[in-house]
């Protein structure tokens, strides 16, 4: 089952002066289950692709469809009710807030989506001993390492079982021996839990951990390989 299909996409900064096609004529599915990367150099574009995939930005031309819905033809706060229950992030710099709680953290998403305190309280206690983060429960993130702040951020991002999480660069911040832990759960949470995992990274630790490695150069599609 594909839980994204994107059809020619394209991205078009600056489009009345000097345009540059930041993502030129790209289409790909992603099966349910799956652990991509999305590789390229900087400047490739394989974050704006990920940013439109998410719905974090609007393509100039060409459709992303989640799930069965066209994302790019829902108003605003239904793109933001749907990203809210279907698509989980982690970004680069952790995003975490400052005055909540590890825990806290992990259950935001939860408390928007009206989740029951009980179910709340049991889901982050659950994400957290798979992190291996329990003992971080009541810390705030500047108590936290970075790798312990990128668990919580991959956490919260499981925490509304959405149909796939996308992950930008999650490891730059991060050393070696976070790197691989990290790397070590998410795996496991893909193949335990069948949890769909697209990485945008240019870290080789991910690239050989991916199962998948789409290469993006100058906005296209230069390979798609399967291990």
């Amino acid at each position: 089952m594909n839980v994204i299909e994107a059809t020619h996409l394209v991205k078009t900064y600056n489009p009345d002066t000097i345009p540059v096609k930041a993502v030129n004529d790209i289409s790909l599915e992603i099966k349910e289950g799956e652990f991509t990367a999305i590789v390229g150099p900087s400047g490739s574009g394989k974050t704006t692709l990920l940013n439109m995939v998410g719905g974090l930005d609007t393509p100039t031309e060409g459709n992303v469809i989640v799930n069965g819905v066209e994302i790019n033809q829902l108003s605003p706060s239904e793109l933001t009710d749907f990203r809210m229950h279907n698509i989980g992030f982690v970004f680069q710099s952790y995003n975490l807030i400052p005055v909540m709680t590890a825990k806290e953290n992990i259950e935001f998403i939860m408390l928007l989506q009206k989740a029951d305190k009980k179910h709340r309280d049991e889901r982050a206690d659950d994400l957290m001993e798979k992190m291996g983060i329990s003992e971080t429960s009541r810390r705030r993130p500047a108590e936290l390492s970075g790798g312990q702040q990128q668990r919580v951020a991959v956490a919260r991002a499981l925490a509304s079982k959405p149909k796939f999480i996308l992950a930008d660069e999650p490891t730059a911040n991060l050393d070696s021996q976070s790197t691989e832990s990290l790397l070590d759960i998410m795996a496991k949470m893909n193949a335990e839990e069948n949890v769909t995992f697209i990485f945008s990274t240019h870290d080789q630790r991910v690239i050989d951990k991916a199962k998948r490695v789409i290469t993006i150069v100058d906005g296209k599609i230069a390979s798609d390989e399967t291990k």
